[in-house]
């Protein structure tokens, strides 16, 4: 669901957010840093996978999806594995060249002089009929679901974490711009846009905002493009998901949480 020629995000070291708290006290700068990097623990990291799983592949195995590959539809060519890389938005080109270098005989690398044609475009030319069974079958390889893993990491979820820090966001604000990167991609043309817009209407909590109308302004500014971008697209994983635990108050994402995407309800104890 990723953009094309998205860069990747940016970033800074989580410790300086601190200095965005300015005048605020020792303990309540130390508590913020504590909540600031909920995320990363393991726990919240796998509830993480979970909810995006919920939206990306409707279950919350997000294990299951290493497998996945398919055409959406939506004019970037296939969809694959536990994110979403796509044959059209050079990350799961960016993936396999990675993957090859340190697994040159992968049943994958024929694939690559294809993937580079059709890198920025939906079309299919050079990877059909073979292309979808041999990523299935690759993804049975410990060492693939480890590339998927790492790379899903270093493009998406640590930016979206060490971004939010910056920010002053906790575990819910964390779990927001990671859902965003995930789908429009990092860079201007993506989060990063997103995350402007919202800036321009209300203050960050480092910026001595309120978190709660800071991250009600990113969703509505997220759920305006994702519209603009999919005409008629549904947009539960944020009315009926992410809506549902800030107007709770669930800032800290502190389970049980309970939410529906597509209609379907979803439950994590």
């Amino acid at each position: 669901m990723k953009r094309a020629g998205a860069l990747l995000l940016t970033v800074l070291p989580v410790v300086l957010a601190v200095t965005a708290y300015g005048l605020a006290s020792p303990h309540h700068a130390a508590a913020r840093r504590r909540e600031a990097v909920a995320l990363a623990s393991p726990a919240a990291k796998e509830l993480a996978q979970e909810l995006v799983a919920s939206a990306e592949n409707a279950t919350l195995d997000w294990r299951s999806a290493y497998g996945y590959v398919e055409d959406i539809g939506d004019g970037q060519g296939y969809t694959a594995g536990i994110i979403g890389f796509c044959t059209g938005t050079h990350d799961l080109l960016t993936l396999l060249e990675g993957y090859t270098t340190a697994h040159p005989r992968n049943g994958l690398a024929r694939y690559l002089p294809a993937l580079r044609e059709v890198d920025g475009t939906d079309s299919h030319q050079g990877l059909d009929p073979g292309f979808p069974a041999a990523w299935k079958a690759e993804a049975k390889v410990p060492a693939f679901r480890a590339a998927q893993d790492a790379e899903r990491d270093r493009v998406y979820f640590d930016p979206a974490v060490r971004r939010a820090a910056l920010d002053g966001l906790g575990a819910l604000g964390q779990f927001v711009y990671y859902d965003a990167i995930v789908f429009h991609g990092p860079g201007q043309d993506g989060f990063e846009g997103l995350r402007a817009e919202a800036m321009r209407r209300a203050r960050t909590p480092a910026e001595g905002g309120s978190e709660q109308a800071y991250l009600g302004a990113f969703l509505d500014v997220r759920r305006t493009a994702m519209r603009a971008e999919h005409p008629g697209i549904d947009t539960t994983r944020i009315d009926t998901a992410q809506r549902r635990f800030l107007a709770a108050g669930n800032l800290a994402l502190r389970t049980p949480l309970v939410w529906k995407v597509y209609g379907e309800t979803y439950e994590v104890a």
